[in-house]
Parts: C-alpha cells; structure tokens; sequence
C-alpha cells in the first residue's frame, strides 16, 4: 500500500505535465516540462484516491496532500505520513503511533522519487491524440499514455486536463494486476517555495512516536 501511494504522486506528476496536444509533440513538451519541474521550489497537490479492482469493485478511497520539491517529497494521508529527502525515507504509522526509518536502494528510488518516475517517459511511452470529453463536470482533454517497454508497476496511464485553465482534473492509474487507482485533483499550486527540512522527520515535534531504524 505504501509503494501504491507513492506511485500514485508521481503519476500525479507525470500526468501533470504529458498533457501534450498531439503525440508527436509529446516529446518536447515532456523535456521542457521535466527541465521546468527538476527546477521548482514547490508543488503542493490535494487529491482524492480511490483504489478499484480489475472488475471495477471499489474498496477504497481516502484523500490525500502531497509536497513536493526535486526528487523530495512529503505525503499526507489519513493512515500514514510519508517523508523523502533524497536519501533517507521516514513513513510514520498512525495507527500504530510508529516511524520506520530507511534508506532506500537505487533501484527502489528509482520507483519511490517523483522525478525518478517522471522520468520515465525517456525510455518510451506511447502517446495517444487527447479526446474531448467532460470529467467531473469539467469539459477536458482526455491523454492516454502506455509505456512502450514492460513496466512491472503499471501498464497505463490516463490524464484528464481541463481545456479552459489546463489544470489537471483526473487520473487513473491501472497497475501491471489491474488494479486501478484514480485520482481526483481538488487542488494543484505550483508557486510554493520550500526548505530542505519540510523533507524529514522532525522527532522534537512528535516525541510520542516510537522510532524504528531499518537503516
């Protein structure tokens, strides 16, 4: 569960900025937009998440904040509180009143980083023409992204952006299982500015908490 989370911020990302006009200017767009997202000192996202079988049974919703700086990010969910600062990952449990610490491996950073994931349309992603259609109320462009090699996480990706303010609407993730999660954008601000230490756990303000090191 914690990895799905996880991936479902960077499909937030990624989404955000494939939202390209054609398939064959997807390219460049995803180059600028990567350049232009490597550099922010900011991104705040809230959404909702609703997690649903391959046969369309919903079991699970819950909403969600995600901040986010580079390859740093922070997570805020009803269950648990994720931080990433690069190099050290603390997930705090709420129900169990614990924080495990750990340093994840190249290759898992590769699938928990947001840049690491947004990323990955260099290795190839088949892009389809946007179709129009309306998405919780809001008419919109409607992308959809497969990647062009196997992928062991998913295997799809669909974009909802809205036309008149080009600001992200919907996405549904499917996962390699079938499994799909979709993501309702409620808000998405760029022009946040943070500091480094937004990224790790503070102990001194949750001294309650139990601490387990898995380093």
């Amino acid at each position: 569960m914690m990895k799905r989370n996880i991936l479902t911020i960077a499909a937030l990302l990624f989404a955000f900025v494939a939202s390209a006009q054609s398939p064959g200017e997807a390219k460049t767009i995803l180059d600028k937009a990567y350049t232009a997202y490597e550099a922010s000192q900011g991104i705040i996202l809230s959404f909702t998440s609703t997690t649903m079988e391959a046969d369309g049974t919903t079991y699970m919703t819950q909403t969600g904040k995600a901040f986010i700086k580079g390859d740093r990010f922070k997570l805020e969910m009803e269950a648990m509180n994720i931080w990433f600062d690069g190099e050290t990952q603390w997930v705090w449990l709420k129900d169990v009143d614990e924080v495990n610490i750990s340093n994840p491996t190249g290759q898992e950073i590769a699938v928990i980083s947001p840049l690491a994931l947004l990323g990955m349309y260099k290795n190839g992603y088949t892009l389809k023409t946007p179709l129009s259609q309306t998405v919780n109320g809001k008419k919109v462009h409607l992308l959809e992204m497969v990647p062009a090699v196997t992928n062991k996480d998913f295997k799809a990706v669909s974009v909802a952006v809205e036309k008149s303010s080009h600001t992200l609407v919907q996405v549904i993730l499917t996962m390699s299982n079938g499994m799909r999660n979709k993501i309702d954008i409620t808000n998405y601000n760029a022009n946040h500015k943070f500091s480094d230490a937004e990224f790790k756990f503070d102990k001194s303000v949750h001294p309650e908490l139990e601490i387990v090191d898995l380093r």
